[in-house]
């Protein structure tokens, strides 16, 4: 039978006195303990605090399975998203049904006890389609996790919450659903309607969610999320300063905010349901939802993973059994002739419409170009700027990567002079072998120790490019997993610019000094990139040079000529 839990009850797992919660804390000195991820974390709060009320742990496989197959727990509530505990196998082998394990964060303090109710393997293409809509589309970044980084296991039941995690930014508005309900009835407000946001907000969302407001007669809560989001967003720290600087442009008492703790899946239209039961939960009467709501972008054939408005139609479907009211918009827009945001339909035919888009914005960022009062307050542009600098002014790393005798390291110390010599920003070569020398001596040169090389490297780099520096790889790196990896991470404090150094292996082998071509060839030297272990070439390097046919001088010249077209270098 369809149940309707959502209309009060919370679900507060949290222990009642202070002796309980010492009780559960000398208990996980004894048990098994498992640090969380972030995600998990993320799930953790919620669960214990309300936010994902009805339920009272991480599902357990009856549960998990009806999830999937019918968006219900095997009860029948609605419940559209699984909200699971994954392990590797060798810790789902170790464990056993009706064990208590603790669940602690990275500083190893207790959040939760977990009593075991089942461990299975999931069927995780199964999953990534019922859910998320494809059964193997990692451009999808929920599906990603589950197959790249996700445990091969879950483990599901109970929890008994010890406490909330501590966070030492923006104290002040991080309110559990029990504290935003207590601020409500302390206001006076009895209609709240909730704004989803993962992104900063501009002059648009402030209309749209006025509008909203003021159609319903409502208060409004801007609830964005700050727990895991879609990577390459706007980390949360930015995004808050953004938020707190656009409260200010509110009428007075109608808006209140407060930061949610929850890891986006990025489900569009199932996402929408769990957003308006979350919403629920933390007090809200009203909940907005836009075009292409929690939408993870294109997928691998470049088309939308979702229909724009497919959120819009589903959460229509469920809104009356959640008990909350949906409020449905399409784009707000700016007209040039009445210097006013309008809803996309009602713009007059010949009227011109203005818009800048996330990619639009960010080339404004980074190329330093005007962004117009019309679009955005000057206030929250300060504070992107702030954080996005122009390209001329931010860090980035030049990864050269080829066979050994390619050219790479004879590069890389010519283009650090280069640079030194232009005097922007403090630059650093981190070459194969002086790292391997101070960072890895105790690695061997198999796959695994390869990649875990190049891993240590990127994330020295990575620092780097954060401190707006410039740091310049010089390694053979002949796994494009790893490579990918660099440009992951390193993308996300600056630029990145993969360079592949493709000197055919014959000049390579010429140009051996230390003869190690020709003991790999001897059979002396086993796993030797290029003889018996392969080089896999980049596929879409931002520069590609060949130094039997170009000299040094020319090399380098492309690359500054490709820093400076891409703004990272002045003219």
């Amino acid at each position: 039978m369809t149940q309707t839990p959502y209309k009060g009850t919370l679900v507060d797992l949290l222990p009642s006195t202070p002796e309980d919660i010492e009780r559960l804390k000398k208990e996980t000195r004894s048990l098994t303990s498992f640090l969380l991820t972030p995600r998990q974390q993320c799930d953790v709060e919620l669960l214990i605090n309300g936010g994902f009320s009805p339920l009272r742990g991480f599902l357990n496989q009856k549960d998990y399975d009806g999830v999937v197959e019918e968006m219900r727990l095997s009860n029948g509530t609605l419940w559209p998203i699984p909200v699971t505990f994954d392990v590797s196998q060798q810790k789902a082998e170790e464990l056993k049904i009706g064990q208590r394990i603790a669940l602690k964060d990275p500083e190893d303090n207790p959040l939760a006890i977990l009593t075991i109710e089942s461990i299975w393997e999931p069927n995780k293409t199964k999953e990534a389609e019922k859910v998320f809509g494809s059964p193997d589309d990692t451009n999808h970044p929920s599906i990603h996790y589950l197959f790249n980084e996700a445990g091969s296991h879950y483990v599901g039941g109970a929890i008994e919450g010890i406490q909330l995690p501590t966070y030492y930014d923006f104290t002040s508005i991080r309110r559990t659903p029990k504290e935003l309900r207590a601020k409500f009835q302390e206001n006076g407000w009895d209609t709240i309607v909730g704004f989803q946001t993962r992104n900063p907000m501009h002059r648009s969302h402030r209309e749209l969610t006025v509008r909203a407001a003021k159609e319903a007669g409502a208060h409004l809560l801007v609830h964005p999320v700050v727990g895991q989001t879609k990577p390459g967003d706007v980390d949360h720290y930015t995004r808050v300063r953004c938020y707190k600087e656009i409260m200010k442009y509110y009428p007075e008492g109608l808006a209140e905010l407060s930061l949610l703790p929850l890891a986006m899946r990025m489900g569009g239209p199932k996402e929408a349901i769990w957003h308006a039961i979350i919403r629920k939960n933390y007090g809200l009467t009203h909940f907005i939802v836009g075009r292409d709501h929690a939408g993870p972008g294109d997928n691998r054939e470049g088309k939308p993973f979702y229909d724009p408005y497919a959120a819009q139609h589903l959460l229509d479907k469920y809104a009356e059994e959640i008990g909350i009211k949906v409020m449905k918009y399409n784009m707000v827009v700016f007209v040039e002739e009445t210097k006013e945001y309008k809803m996309d339909t009602e713009v007059l035919p010949g009227q011109k419409v203005l818009n800048i888009s996330g990619t639009e914005l960010r080339r404004r960022l980074f190329r330093g170009i005007d962004i117009p009062d019309w679009f955005s307050y000057p206030d929250v542009v300060k504070i992107l700027r702030k954080t996005y600098p122009p390209r001329n002014q931010q860090g980035f790393t030049i990864f050269f990567t080829g066979l050994s005798g390619a050219g790479k390291s004879t590069l890389a110390n010519a283009l650090r002079i280069v640079l030194m010599e232009e005097g922007s920003r403090p630059v650093t070569l981190l070459d194969g072998d002086e790292v391997r020398m101070h960072l890895s001596s105790e690695l061997g040169f198999s796959k695994e120790h390869r990649n875990l090389n190049i891993r240590r490297i990127s994330w020295v780099a990575s620092q780097i490019t954060k401190s707006r520096g410039i740091a310049i790889i010089a390694a053979i790196a002949p796994y494009r997993e790893p490579r990918d990896f660099a440009r992951k991470h390193i993308s996300k404090n600056g630029g990145f610019l993969e360079i592949h150094v493709a000197t055919p292996l014959a000049v390579c082998e010429q140009r051996d000094v230390k003869g190690l071509y020709a003991k790999a060839r001897g059979g002396i030297l086993k796993n030797f990139t290029g003889i018996d272990d392969p080089y896999e070439a980049p596929t879409q390097p931002e520069v590609f040079l060949n130094t039997s046919e170009l000299p040094i001088n020319i090399c380098l010249k492309n690359i500054i000529d490709h820093l400076k077209a891409e703004g990272y270098l002045d003219e």
